[in-house]
């Protein structure tokens, strides 16, 4: 493919409280077995993008663990590869990214040497198989500067905390109001945007010469009626996991077998870093129902509705439902866990009761936490 690749992957959310204190969000586990981060790299390889960059800051530990080895999603080619940037202190600038379109300035060098003519920018938070190629392909036929990948979002979603677009019949977007206090559309930006590299850099350094930083309020939003902008609309599943709320509706939403079927047994597939961990093992006494249980778990307790990351153990007379318990989780016996997300390495004590509700999911994170990733 005639392009190189960008993951954004060093921005924070409140909204997703206790669980960003100690990673980003392109590193929250997802589906049992993977990482955010992943699909936006399988959806890369899939596109036969070949060079790569993840520009990391925030909390970036446990993703640089995760990225340590390219060969999981077959970057570690002789041309191209995969490239970890994070903020480069300097005797001229020692800020970390003040923004989107900051993060790109300060790794311009990337992008002058490289030679595919286009850029496609994707954010590490999203949850989705995409073919880049088909959006390069829309780019090329509509003759645009800037093409935003979007999708509408089903009634009950949230979408005051997205970018949200009004498009012409021809597909140009016409406004652009980013997080607005009131919705006045259901098509929202997905973060994922195709743009020609000489443009692109062109506008970065226009911006970091006004102190400008932001890519969609200093660029998308500023530009849209000066430049040829389009949305590419996807019409498949999406999700943003940059909430409590949606975090766990995502995770749930694996629980589905249309969900499963569609990322994990449809072509093409999704890659992730593989750890070399036993099947799960059920004890006697051990009573599972739609869940996923992950590697190296031992359940000795009943389970109902649930995802279990690797290797968590619960105990013997516990009772879980409607929760996500992530990884390397001791849950001691007699304990209750129900509308909850237990945060990694903790230790619940057992005869202990954590419930939440459906409306407002529970964090449980235990002072007794042991060392984390």
């Amino acid at each position: 493919m005639r392009a190189i690749g960008i993951v954004l992957a060093g921005g924070n959310s409140k909204r997703m409280r206790e669980l960003s204190n100690k990673r980003a969000i392109s590193a929250m586990p997802i589906a049992g077995n993977y990482r955010s981060i992943d699909f936006a790299l399988s959806n890369m390889t899939n596109s036969h993008i070949q060079n790569v960059a993840v520009l990391t800051q925030y909390n970036s530990r446990s993703l640089h663990l995760h990225l340590s080895s390219s060969k999981w999603w077959d970057f570690g080619r002789k041309q191209g590869g995969l490239f970890v940037f994070t903020p480069t202190i300097t005797a001229e600038s020692s800020d970390w990214y003040r923004g989107t379109a900051d993060a790109l300035y300060q790794n311009l060098t990337f992008l002058k040497n490289s030679h595919e003519p286009y850029v496609v920018i994707a954010a590490g938070d999203g949850i989705y198989k995409l073919d880049y190629g088909k959006v390069l392909e829309y780019h090329i036929e509509k003759k645009a500067d800037i093409t935003v990948v979007c999708t509408e979002l089903p009634g009950g979603e949230d979408i005051t905390r997205f970018g949200l677009v009004r498009t012409n019949e021809d597909g140009r977007i016409t406004d652009f109001e980013e997080k607005p206090m009131v919705a006045s559309s259901n098509i929202v930006s997905c973060g994922i945007y195709v743009i020609r590299r000489r443009q692109l850099i062109e506008l970065i350094e226009r911006c970091a010469m006004e102190d400008r930083y932001d890519f969609v309020n200093d660029i998308l939003i500023r530009y849209r009626n000066l430049k040829r902008i389009y949305a590419y609309k996807m019409n498949t599943y999406w999700r943003n996991i940059a909430s409590v709320e949606s975090y766990f509706k995502t995770n749930m939403d694996f629980l589905k077998s249309e969900v499963r079927d569609y990322f994990f047994r449809q072509y093409p597939d999704v890659y992730s870093k593989i750890d070399d961990l036993p099947p799960a093992k059920y004890n006697p006494g051990a009573a599972v129902k739609n869940s996923l249980i992950s590697s190296g778990s031992i359940v000795n307790g009943v389970v109902e509705h649930s995802v279990l990351f690797k290797k968590a153990y619960v105990g013997n007379n516990c009772v879980i439902k409607n929760s996500i318990i992530l990884n390397d989780v001791y849950i001691g016996d007699n304990t209750v866990i129900e509308n909850c997300i237990v945060e990694s390495r903790d230790t619940i004590r057992a005869n202990t009761t954590h419930i939440g509700t459906p409306d407002n999911i529970k964090v449980v994170l235990e002072k007794n936490e042991r060392y984390t990733l």
